[in-house]
């Protein structure tokens, strides 16, 4: 299967138009399933998925050897198309409680030695704060970065969830490949400021939660009940309330999937996808089933009648509810 591929920025790789996020893997979403886990990075990397997106503290280090796992048993062409992208910083308590972020230069380079060993590799490709560390200047943390490309360690640096300025200042300290932030049909919070300064400094976007969580997925049912472990139990989101409201909206986005003939996931992929070329969407997909879905996306094609239906079903600001918990939205430096 050829997987079509766009560029990270002007200083970034190439990447196929979707990545996988790995996080679900092994932390926030309940129980996983290691095998069926490994079989979909499998699935991804034989279907052209070159971009894994991981984070350090998914799971305290697990994601990070989940993916070593699944890379070395892959076939050889598919792990060495494999590209890594690892965030850092969070510090976690041994009940998996957050606990703040560190992005001194000498813990950015322990984190990054950690990240090799469990990745068992001599390289990461993007390696990116995961939130700015209030107490260390963002110049700081970046050139670290920048001294870890220079020695081979790192081959590009990434931006997570910072706001205009900061990206600018962290721009001026060494190239930026690319912004890891939330974007989806009822996340756009990038497209007023944080879009435009990215587009003009020639830095890409690579978009999480493009089915908010599963939320805009149709996949996700009023009565659901939650399992041990998932943190959507206290995302504002997916409370008694909103949870109602937004459905509403899933429903009817499902009415214009129905109309093209696929499926409200695909098409509220193929909507991120259709924002511009220098928006790689992340797909959280666990389950074979769901990646096969997601890629899906890729075949559609999304005209102006589309697009302007797609927008009156789902207007901007139409959800109910913050992307996160107030205790985590205030450590967001893209949300100030």
């Amino acid at each position: 299967m050829t997987t079509p591929t766009r560029t990270l920025g002007s200083t970034g790789p190439q990447v196929s138009a979707l990545g996988l996020g790995c996080m679900g893997m092994s932390a926030l979403y309940g129980e996983s399933d290691r095998t069926e886990s490994i079989a979909t990075i499998h699935s991804a990397l034989d279907a052209g998925i070159t971009l894994l997106d991981t984070g350090d503290f998914y799971g305290m280090g697990h994601n990070e050897l989940l993916i070593n796992e699944a890379l070395r048993t892959a076939p050889t062409a598919a792990r060495e198309q494999a590209l890594t992208s690892v965030k850092f910083g969070a510090l976690r308590t041994v009940e998996g409680a957050f606990s703040g972020y560190d992005g001194r230069p000498a813990a950015v380079k322990n984190f990054a030695a950690y990240s090799l060993q469990r990745l068992g590799t001599d390289h990461i490709d993007i390696y990116r704060i995961a939130r700015v560390d209030p107490d260390v200047p963002v110049e700081e943390t970046i050139g670290a970065i920048a001294e870890l490309v220079e020695a081979g360690h790192v081959r590009h640096i990434g931006l997570s969830e910072v706001g205009a300025a900061t990206i600018r200042r962290a721009a001026a300290v060494a190239p930026i490949s690319d912004l890891q932030i939330e974007y989806s049909l009822i996340s756009r919070g990038i497209e007023a400021e944080i879009l435009p300064v990215c587009r003009e400094l020639g830095i890409g976007i690579t978009a999480y939660g493009v089915l908010s969580r599963g939320l805009i997925s149709g996949h996700f049912t009023r009565d659901r009940q939650w399992t041990p472990g998932d943190f959507r139990a206290v995302s504002p989101r997916f409370q008694e309330g909103n949870l109602q409201h937004n459905l509403d909206l899933v429903d009817a986005l499902r009415k214009i999937a129905e109309q093209k003939g696929v499926t409200v996931a695909q098409i509220a992929i193929a909507w991120v996808l259709a924002r511009g070329t220098d928006i790689v969407p992340l797909v959280g997909a666990r389950r074979r089933d769901r990646l096969t879905e997601s890629l899906g996306a890729l075949d559609i094609t999304l005209d102006t009648a589309d697009l302007a239906a797609i927008e009156a079903a789902v207007p901007a600001g139409a959800a109910a509810g913050e992307r996160y918990p107030q205790s985590q939205m205030s450590s967001l430096d893209s949300e100030r």
